[in-house]
């Protein structure tokens, strides 16, 4: 019998929005840095507000796991279990060790790299690595990318085995599609909120070591020499007095003349910043998708879920876990080809529950109570 011809992918020749024309320096065609300074920015801003370190924390535990459906059950109980015991690398085993690290970095940076490791024709650990240290390449596929690492000798060349390797962007741009980190557009009200704590910090500290101004008044008759050696002995009184009362004994300060002392600083008022800093809050935490009292910020008097609120947080966890999922599949199937299995596999999540089961349990018992009332 005759075998019928291969025919193309029908996606490489439909592609009309990559550009496909020759590039004068072939190598340098659709070359895109992933290393950029954005990343450094991202991590700082990360490290320095809390909040915002709490909210990918959170949004990859309420993400939650997953479980596999096989069409073989040898396949489903060895998946299963090569599931549970892969290690990940940095001490950690089970593949939802290797989704926490995936997702935080694909919410930090934007994108996220992994890669499966093979020893003896198996699959042996899959493992997350520092996605900034890569750059993309498209390849003769305007579909396809090919990840380019440093060597030995700190020159990037494409890495040998692409098959391997896992790739996956957040919400990529048909100008830039290679992701976009939950964290742009928070640069600037981040460095604002820097600037109102420092300062906040800055006069707290002066509040609490203050400075003294020691003005003696009534030298006009004097010399300059005795000006001065007057002023001299003030000052080492003063810094007598100082010193014993830090030491915890009580001592006077005397001196001669009209002195009048008064704290440097002591008359300007300290900001209210509770208003501002809450202002900024309000936009960064918005950018995150959670509610204000999962992050510990009590801005309402109730503190409870509402249906609506609960249902939008649930479609932000499936649209991130929809956007990781090809990874999962990936590494399923290469566990299952390898091991001689049928590859067909299901990725099923878990169930989202951000409601209170009482009230849900109410709400069903309403529904069936008008069910039961209609058909009578």
């Amino acid at each position: 019998m005759k075998r019928k011809r291969k025919e193309p992918a029908a996606a490489a020749s439909a592609c009309q929005l990559r550009g496909s024309s020759s590039h004068p320096f072939g190598a340098l065609k659709g070359f895109v840095p992933l290393g950029t300074g954005e990343d450094r920015v991202y991590r700082e801003i990360r490290e320095a507000i809390p909040v915002l370190d709490a909210a990918v924390s959170k949004l990859v535990r309420l993400s939650g796991g997953f479980e596999v459906r096989c069409k073989n059950a040898e396949a489903q109980k060895r998946l299963e279990h090569f599931l549970l015991t892969v290690p990940c690398g940095r001490g950690q085993v089970g593949m939802d060790s290797f989704l926490s690290g995936y997702m935080d970095s694909l919410l930090t940076l934007g994108r996220a790299a992994g890669e499966m490791v093979i020893s003896g024709g198996r699959l042996a650990a899959v493992c997350w690595g520092d996605v900034t240290r890569l750059q993309a390449l498209e390849g003769d596929n305007p579909l396809d990318v090919v990840l380019w690492g440093p060597d030995a000798h700190g020159t990037m060349r494409p890495l040998p085995y692409q098959q391997l390797l896992l790739f996956t962007t957040l919400n990529p741009e048909p100008e830039h599609p290679y992701g976009v980190s939950l964290f742009r557009g928070m640069p600037f009200l981040a460095d604002i909120l820097m600037k109102v704590y420092a300062a906040v910090g800055a006069n707290w500290e002066r509040a609490g070591n203050v400075r003294y101004s020691v003005i003696c008044r009534g030298g006009q008759n004097l010399d300059p020499a005795q000006a001065q050696e007057q002023g001299r002995q003030m000052a080492q009184e003063w810094a007598k007095a100082m010193e014993d009362g830090k030491n915890g004994t009580v001592r006077d300060f005397v001196a001669v003349g009209d002195v009048d002392i008064r704290v440097i600083g002591g008359e300007a008022p300290i900001l209210d910043s509770q208003v501002p800093v809450r202002q900024i809050l309000e936009q960064l935490v918005a950018k995150t998708g959670l509610l204000p009292f999962l992050l510990g910020l009590n801005w309402s008097t109730t503190e409870r879920m509402s249906t609506q609120q609960a249902d939008i947080l649930t479609s932000e966890l499936w649209a991130l876990r929809r956007t990781v999922e090809p990874a999962v599949r990936k590494v399923c199937r290469t566990f299952l080809m390898l091991e001689g299995l049928d590859d067909r596999v299901e990725i099923l999540w878990n169930d989202i529950s951000l409601q209170d089961i009482t009230e849900e349990a109410r709400a069903d018992l309403y529904k069936a109570q008008a069910q039961k009332a209609r058909r009578e």
